[in-house]
Order: structure tokens, then sequence, then C-alpha cells
């Protein structure tokens, strides 16, 4: 089966069995609060995440509460996310640049998001998908592990599969994909224990028919 059929059949199941609408996993009222929950988010699960920042968003309720921020005091705040020392600092200069160059505001180019302190691609793509709707894919660990699985990438590098997927995916679906495979990957598709019986993609699967 060619790649297209099988990329617009497997887009057809997914919209059938997930939503289509734009969902968010992480819990944000403002683009930087979306930021920094997203930075906090690396090697570390959203539900966490979501914990962390409804203390954290209250504290500190705006940029310049977190450009301020004692950097010890930070790392306490954020403690249980992992990686804290670098998160703190990354938040605490990320929020100094927003002021001062951004004027306060979140940019939408990904060459102004990927300048700033611990934000990759990854970071960049959801902040340009969540807040400002542009087409972007967002390359994170459900996303590689099932992509590949299914033979629609046989990249590794998390930047070649985003432009790999960006080819291969209509534009259309490039957020929706995220939402759907993370939701995929999280209830049927899982790492350690993957559900092939009950996985309704199991006959455009590769591996899902080997039981692999």
């Amino acid at each position: 089966m060619a790649v297209t059929k099988r990329v617009k059949d497997i887009l057809s199941l997914l919209d059938e069995h997930y939503t289509t609408e734009y969902k968010c996993y992480l819990n944000y009222e403002t683009p930087w609060q979306l930021l920094f929950a997203t930075i906090l988010s690396a090697q570390c699960t959203d539900a966490r995440v979501n914990i962390v920042t409804a203390d954290l968003f209250r504290k500190y309720d705006s940029l310049e509460k977190f450009a301020d921020a004692e950097q010890a005091e930070l790392e306490k705040d954020i403690h249980s996310t992992g990686f804290y020392k670098n998160k703190a600092a990354n938040i605490i200069a990320c929020a100094k640049v927003l002021i001062e160059r951004h004027g306060g505001e979140v940019p939408s180019d990904i060459e102004s998001l990927t300048a700033l302190a611990g934000v990759g691609r990854k970071t960049a793509n959801v902040i340009r998908g969540n807040i400002f709707h542009e087409p972007s894919i967002v390359v994170d660990t459900h996303v590689m592990r099932i992509s590949q699985k299914l033979g629609i990438t046989k990249e590794t590098d998390p930047v070649k599969i985003e432009y790999d997927l960006m080819k291969k995916l209509p534009k259309d679906h490039w957020i929706l994909y995220n939402i759907q495979i993370i939701t995929h990957g999280r209830t049927i598709c899982t790492a350690r224990n993957p559900k092939c019986e009950e996985c309704f993609l199991k006959e455009l699967c590769p591996k899902g028919k080997l039981n692999k």
C-alpha cells in the first residue's frame, strides 16, 4: 500500500476514533503560561506539570514576577517536575527576554521562539499551534514512536521526523495528528504493553500486524 494512501487511511481512522477539536493537555490562561508549562513538561508528565502550575501561576501571576524570581526559590516550586535547576534558570531568563525584547508578548515566529532559553522546536511548535493556530507538528515521544511504528517515517532524529511528517501529512492535520497520537499512545499504543489486538490501526500498522 502506498504511503500516501496509508496515511490518508490512518488519518481517517484517527479522526473517526478521536476528537477533531484542538486540545491542549497543559493548563494555561496566557501564552507565556503555556510557554513555561511546556518548558516544565520536558521529561515530565503533563499531569504533574498541571499540579505544579496550579500553585505556580498563582504565586507568579505575571511575567515580571518570574523575571524577578529568586532561582533557588523557583527551583523549590518546580522541584517535582525534574531537571528543576535548568528549568528554573531557563524560565527566569525567558521571562526577562520576553519583557525586554518582545514587550511582554510571546512571539509567533519559530526563530524568535527558539532563541528563547530552554525553547527548542518542540516547545516552539506547541506555542505556534495552540496560541497562534499556525500549522505545526510537535514531535514528542508518542509522535516519534508511533509514527515510526506505523511506517510513516523511518527517521530517528526529532527534527528530521518533523520535516518528514510535514511532507507526508496534509497541513490541516498537523496539529490534530499530534493531539490524536498522544491520546493513542496513552491509551492503546503504549510504549511498554501496546494493546495491538484492540487497536483500530492494526491492519495499517506493520508492527501491529506482527504484534511487535
